[in-house]
């Protein structure tokens, strides 16, 4: 049973912890280790954000959002989009509820700000994540980002 499950800013506190987090062997494919992660937060300042998953104060996963970003690719605002772009939950962690809590922690702070879809890609096949998403209520859009499917989920319900 978990007990107080949180989101924390990396820190120098936590940094190391952070990057320590790793998925299972086999889902290392999936998804860019937290260090790559922070790296494009640093990159894209004021895009990325970055939070550490904790159940108490013991880091379980860790997840980037982005809020507000022009997908329309031609700078005229007609795609704003705001989501998920990362989530790792460590290995022996998952099945727990923690990816569950960081998608709702997601949405929450995207309805805070006034969004009303949430956005998130994911690589298909039955090794990815896709039934997590759909278990979710992420519905494909049809477009694809790469090589992984895009998908919503619509936060006015």
């Amino acid at each position: 049973m978990t007990t107080t499950l949180g989101l924390r800013e990396i820190t120098p506190a936590n940094f190391e912890a952070a990057i320590g987090l790793r998925v299972r062997p086999d889902q290392e494919h999936l998804v860019a280790p937290v260090v790559t992660s922070l790296a494009e937060a640093y990159v894209h300042p004021g895009v990325a954000w970055p939070r550490l998953v904790v159940d108490g104060e013991r880091p379980v996963g860790f997840l980037m959002a982005f809020f507000g970003i022009d997908w329309s690719g031609d700078g005229t605002g007609t795609d704003v989009r705001s989501g998920l772009w990362r989530l790792t939950i460590a290995d022996g962690e998952q099945g727990r509820g923690y990816g569950r809590f960081a998608v709702e922690s997601v949405a929450a702070e995207i309805r805070r700000r006034g969004g009303t879809r949430l956005t998130t890609t994911w690589h298909p096949g039955a090794d990815g994540p896709e039934g997590f998403y759909l278990g979710l209520g992420f519905r494909p859009t049809g477009e694809t980002s790469g090589d992984q499917t895009v998908g919503e989920l619509d936060l006015r319900g």
